[in-house]
């Protein structure tokens, strides 16, 4: 089958790319390029057409367990791989790709698809192209999309590549680089930008990408950045949105209106309704066209095939559409692809370097690898203008030869059509080439080489959205980029869409009294009324059904875990936990396994005794906690008690609790500060010192009115360490410093802990007199163990627990306990010994860690380093106390001081809890079997937090160990043990049930995909530490894959093992894994230090699901309208969504960046920046100026917003498009290609379905 044709690449996976091995991704079907495109949402709506095909599966796709509502079944098809491998012959490739179209007819279910309509009409008209397009596929596409990419040569490598990728099936050889194609797409991208991109696809591919990149980018770099940002968007998404339901879905699918052409790729799947003959040789090409064509016609189902879009999820169409508006880029696109000429040329071009290159070769034989390569089809499509888009990556081989290609499109008949804009994005904004994409995949020519055939008919449809980006950008984009993907990017599943249907959805408070519902997404703002189980403000879980049995869940591979934040903060309008006193008797609990009193307790016999809802053993109740029970066997007081009516409350806690038996003192913060040469010429020893003086006002406390009990201490050190005695009764401050390193001890008691308040003018003599007693120093040594031993023997002394801040600026390298050595090696990289540069150097701190978390010591580490620093071994002992790391590399006063301040002072007055233990307890059935967090364990059921704060989250993974009923469900209660910052004693507990499934349906029906990436991400990176990245990121393709092939498998209709089809909750598992994939602690670049990947591994690691969410998938919002109250929709974070002429503002959750384009209007300049050109403004600026306007001041309220969100203060970098400065910001653009090799999401998604097949077969 098509399949197997793509399979060669598959394995390429990850090995040809440096990252994600394009060749892989391309390979993923061969037909890709047209499955994208049928994308179609759910199966439900491809139902009615297509059944007779094999494809008839989207019709059965409603029938999916969800069935009742195909699309939120989930089961949105995603039609990757139209030929995908159903029929070897070309025909049923066609078939799949029709299946595309459908979606894309259902556009509006389409995740992003931009409207239906829009889209149907194109598809007439293009369907004449379309016949046209079918021929040009059998003989002329190939010439076309040669000449195209003839004129540039980067694109012809391109071309080359994913011809061979395509034709993999006949020809795969060149499939494994097929990936290349895609690069040299990508390069177009990369020229406007740095241009690293193509080697991310380092195969052989590559070269040629490269080169083409530097064609489109070439035009100008502005211009290239222009197409990256506005243009290719635009063309793409408008185009889109036009014909994007079924191009979309189809991507092939633009390709409908000839229906017959089509027909006859789709006689495989339609059942061959068109004369697949003719089609026959076209058919690897056309199939994925044929999809398109289909779609009209085959689409029959179409209709169905419009539910399908919902595959993408119902909501997702609507964002396409919105999409478009972001998009600008239809606008652009027009500017991008002049309407129908200069669009399809593009797309033309985009196919050659996939498509193309296979039509060149044996049609016929090619139309079973296209089968599954969507090229064919886009050859076909062009009739459908709409299929090109959808082969938009074609369009970026365009754009390789922009001004040529574009008129080269005639070369390509079928691209001719003004669709040929749409080709990037099925749905019509004319989401041109995806810089991030290089070709899409080079190997998936498919994608692209329909586009080719999509003759001009589609003009009209180019689908300009006015919402897309200004029409220049589009023709500025290198037509090569447009071309770029072969599949459209509007029409698969689009995270934006989900979050802003998600966001309409939820308007009522999410009540947690119904088990097993799941709660909003994290990008939501909701209110949240607590009914008996915990808020997903404390706890989120990966599945809200459980599967009853192990092997369930084996065949699954859904992991079983709850993300659970104990501390979290809750909004104003929020009820913090109520805390309960039993009095001396303590809690209520289980006599057998110690569950917590909880709603889950039944009582019976009148109120005398309860059942354990964990473990059925029934205890006493105790006299004095007795109540009579009502008419429906609850207590008469339930409602009155916390502890039986709600999901989260505390305990306070009795002497029992306590260790050693007695109550716990309040605890103590002791400041460390690193006065060495380096710590006091860059700033950071007075900016820390002047800090502290506002600061210790500001220590936690629970009751505001009160002050802190929290007591301090300060030590200075560089190769000793210098202790201050601050006794109130002294004039002036004393030193005492201890040059014996070796042996640390605390040289005075009485002095050192003080009251702020009794204390205060002997500790602000001391804070004033640090920064001008080292002034001069020339010590450039530093020690770090005895440090956090020192901070340790001295809470040891007070008998307290407490929480060490340390400010360290370089690698301990003087002679004391924990010295370490300089053991940065980038030789290491990639091999089988990378693994040891995350592990410590040394065992001191694992040691040394232990001991902390028994006293209850919490350290908190600031960095300052200028250069190595081994935050791997440095973390160890913040990262298993429960602490944080805080990273300022080569700082500066006067650009850094605003991000550590704010980080310092949150970090000091957040709530926090020490000397913490935490224990998840479950029903009869499961079991908390694995921990990712920021704590030690020294059994294997107790969390020891020395210090645990607001911020800090910890994921556990459940395994059965026995079956779980339906009727009971599946139950846990968190209980932490801690000491508050009063010190008083305290028990939190927070319960959690969930429903049981037998149906592997209902599982797949209630996933949370965010909490899966979570705990992804955290079971990855905690991998490395064993294995090799290459090895951590096979395991995490391969269990996506065994989760959607389960589920394809299982759950969903029967259909062509062309499309792809994903649950509707877990539609945007592959981007996000994607994402997860190409961080740089998985994948590095080149610039990214071993610091910088152990810093982002810890800090990861106790990070909570809406952390990780926008981490991996950053916030991208176009700023040209700004209105008080409501924030403006985000756009995908693509290159190809920004518009020359707009300014947009990137979240990460770490970063903030204003990116302004090069042609952004006088008014939008003076309104944020108060300059009247864009040379003007300062790109060094890290605060916005405070400007006398209202959209000045929404913006600030904005960032401020965003800021406040975050447990890290996130620094704003201003990026002029085409400065250098932009290397950056692009690195965060998630669904391009990444410099360092990572997939682009198009790509990835193509190896998805690779990988799928592979295992469905």
């Amino acid at each position: 089958m098509n399949v197997n044709q793509h399979t060669p690449m598959a394995s390429p996976y990850g090995q040809p790319q440096p990252g994600y091995g394009q060749p892989s991704y391309a390979p993923l079907d061969g037909g890709y390029p047209a499955p994208y495109a049928p994308y179609n949402g759910p199966a439900s709506a491809y139902q009615p057409g297509a059944p007779p095909q094999g494809y008839s599966p989207f019709t059965s796709f409603p029938s999916k367990a969800v069935a009742a509502n195909p699309v939120s079944d989930l089961s949105s098809p995603l039609d990757l791989g139209p030929g995908r491998g159903p029929p070897t012959s070309g025909p049923p490739p066609v078939s799949a790709p029709q299946q595309y179209t459908q979606y894309s007819h259902s556009q509006g279910d389409m995740q992003n698809g931009p409207p239906t309509m829009t889209q149907a009409p194109p598809r007439p008209a293009v369907s004449q192209p379309y016949s046209q397009g079918a021929m040009n596929l059998s003989g002329p596409p190939h010439p076309s999309y040669p000449q195209h990419y003839g004129p540039p040569p980067s694109m012809q490598h391109v071309t080359n590549q994913m011809s061979g990728m395509q034709i993999t099936s006949g020809p795969p050889t060149p499939a494994g680089p097929g990936y290349a194609p895609p690069h040299s797409s990508q390069p177009p991208v990369s020229t406007a930008f740095p241009g690293a991109p193509p080697p991310s696809y380092t195969q052989a591919p590559p070269p040629a990408a490269s080169s083409a990149p530097t064609q489109p980018p070439t035009p100008s770099g502005p211009a290239a950045s222009q197409q990256y940002y506005g243009g290719p968007p635009p063309s793409q998404q408008p185009f889109n949105s036009s014909l994007p339901p079924t191009s979309q879905q189809q991507f092939t699918s633009s390709a409908p209106p000839p229906p017959s052409s089509q027909q006859s790729f789709s006689p495989s799947s339609y059942t061959g309704p068109v004369p697949p003959p003719t089609q026959a040789p076209a058919p690897p090409v056309s199939q994925p066209q044929q999809s398109f064509l289909p779609t009209q016609p085959p689409f029959s189902s179409a209709p169905p095939p419009v539910s399908q879009p919902a595959f993408m999820s119902g909501p997702p169409p609507p964002a396409q559409g919105s999409f478009p508006s972001q998009a600008p880029p239809p606008s652009s696109q027009p500017g991008s692809f002049p309407p129908p000429g200069p669009p399809p040329t593009s797309a033309p071009s985009g196919q050659y370097p996939g498509p193309m290159p296979p039509q060149q070769q044996p049609p016929p034989s090619q139309p079973p690898p296209y089968l599954s390569g969507p090229p064919p089809p886009r050859a076909q499509m062009p009739p459908t203008s709409m299929a090109q888009s959808n082969h938009l990556p074609p369009g970026p081989q365009g754009p390789t030869c922009p001004p040529g290609p574009m008129q080269q499109p005639p070369s390509q008949p079928g691209m001719q059509g003004g669709y040929p804009p749409q080709q990037n994005g099925a749905f019509g904004q004319p989401r041109g080439p995806q810089p991030g994409y290089a070709g899409p995949y080079p190997g998936q020519p498919n994608y692209g080489a329909p586009a080719p055939a999509p003759a001009p008919a589609p003009p009209a449809q180019k689908r300009l959205d006015p919402d897309a980006i200004p029409s220049p950008q589009a023709s500025d984009m290198p037509a090569v980029q447009k071309s770029r993907h072969r599949i459209d990017p509007d029409a698969i599943p689009s995270p934006i869409q989900v979050i802003e249907d998600d966001k309409t959805k939820s308007t009522e408070p999410f009540t947690t009294g119904v088990r097993g519902q799941a709660p909003p997404l994290v990008t939501t703002n909701f209110q949240v009324k607590d009914q008996g189980n915990a808020s997903p403000r404390f706890v989120r879980c990966t599945a809200y059904n459980m599967p009853c049995t192990s092997d369930m869940a084996k065949q699954s591979q859904v992991p079983l875990a709850a993300v659970i934040k104990p501390l979290a903060t809750l909004p104003p309008d929020e009820t913090p936990p109520y805390l309960v006193d039993h009095g001396e008797g303590g809690p209520i609990r289980c006599n057998r396994c110690k569950a917590y009193m909880c709603p889950y307790m039944q009582f019976i016999e009148g109120g005398r005794r309860f059942q354990c809802g964990f473990c059925s053993c029934v205890t006493e109740v105790p006299p004095h906690y007795f109540q009579h029970l009502d008419h429906t066997g609850k207590r008469v007081d339930c409602y009155d008690r916390p502890e039986l009516s709600l999901g989260s409350y505390e305990f306070l806690a009795t002497v029992d609790y306590c260790k050693n038996n007695k109550l716990p003192q309040p605890p103590a913060f002791i400041f460390l500060i690193d006065v060495s040469y380096n710590a006091v010429k860059s700033g950071m020893v007075s900016i820390v010192c002047q800090e502290l003086k506002t600061l210790l006002d500001y220590l936690p406390r629970e009751n505001p009115e009160m002050d802190s009990v929290v007591r301090v201490g300060f030590v200075t050190y560089n190769k000793v360490l210098h202790f201050y005695n601050v006794k109130a009764s002294l004039a002036q401050p004393q030193m005492l410093v201890v040059s014996d390193v070796s042996d640390m001890f605390v040289p005075l008691l009485d002095g050192f802990l003080v009251n702020v308040n009794e204390s205060r003018l002997v500790i602000e003599s001391l804070l004033d007199q640090i920064p001008e007693m080292f002034a001069d120093t020339r010590e450039t040594e530093t020690v770090f163990g005895p440090v956090i031993q020192a901070g340790l023997e001295a809470l040891k002394a007070a008998d307290c627990a407490g929480k060490l801040f340390v400010f360290h600026t370089s690698l301990p390298i003087a002679e004391a306990p924990g010295k370490l050595k300089n053991r940065e090696d980038k030789k290491l990289i990639g091999t089988d010994k990378e693994k040891s540069l995350f592990q410590p150097q040394v065992g001191f701190y694992n040691t040394l860690a232990k001991e902390c978390v028994a006293q209850g010591c919490c350290v908190d580490l600031f960095l300052f380093p200028n250069q190595y620093v081994d935050v791997a071994t440095l973390g160890v002992v913040p990262v298993s106390t429960g602490g944080s790391v805080y990273k300022y590399t080569y700082f500066q006063a006067q650009s850094d001081q605003e991000r550590f301040l704010n980080d310092l002072r949150r970090d000091v007055q957040k709530p926090v809890g020490f000397d913490a233990v935490m224990r998840v307890r479950t029903s009869t059935g499961i079991r908390a079997t694995d921990f990712f967090g920021s704590f030690f364990m020294s059994n294997t059921t107790d969390v020891e937090l020395a210090g645990l704060d607001c911020d800090k989250a910890v994921t556990v993974e459940f395994k059965h160990d026995d079956k779980l009923s339906e009727e009971t469900g599946a139950l846990m209660q968190c209980a932490v043990l801690y000491t508050s910052c009063s010190g008083q004693r305290r028990l939190r507990i927070h319960n959690m049930a969930v429903n049981c499934c037998s149906q592997l349906a209902d599982l797949y029906r209630n996933c949370e995909t965010d909490t899966i990436i979570n705990f992804f991400s955290k079971y990855a990176f905690r991998g490395i530490l064993n294995n090799p990245t290459k090895a951590v990121r096979d395991t995490l393709v391969n269990q996506c894959a065994q989760i959607l092939a389960c589920y394809r498998k299982n759950c969903a209709s029967p259909s062509s093992a062309g499309q792809l089809i994903l649950p509707e909750c877990m539609k945007l598992l592959p981007v996000y894994l994607n994402c997860v994939l190409k961080s740089d602690v998985l994948m590095p670049g080149a610039d990214i230090s071993l610091d910088d990947r152990a810093y982002l591994r810890q800090l990861i690691s106790c990070m909570d699901v809406a952390e990780t969410h926008v981490f991996f998938y950053p916030r991208l919002l176009p700023l040209t309208k700004l209105e008080s109250g409501s924030l403006p929709v985000a756009v995908r974070n693509s290159e190809e969504r920004l518009s020359k002429g707009g300014v947009y503002l990137l979240e990460t959750g770490l970063h903030l960046f204003l990116w302004v384009g090069a042609s952004v209007q006088q008014e939008l300049l003076l309104n944020i920046f108060g300059t009247q050109s864009f040379s003007q403004i300062d790109p060094s600026m890290t605060s916005l100026p405070v400007l006398d306007n209202p959209f000045s001041q929404r913006l600030r309220e904005i960032v401020d917003s965003f800021r406040a969100q975050r447990s890290r203060y996130m620094k704003l970098m201003v990026v002029k498009q085409e400065d250098r400065a932009e290397l950056i910001f692009r690195h965060f653009l998630v669904e391009d290609k990444s410099n360092s090799g990572g997939a682009s999401y198009v790509d990835f998604l193509c190896h998805m379905h690779k990988e799928i097949r592979q295992l469905l077969s």
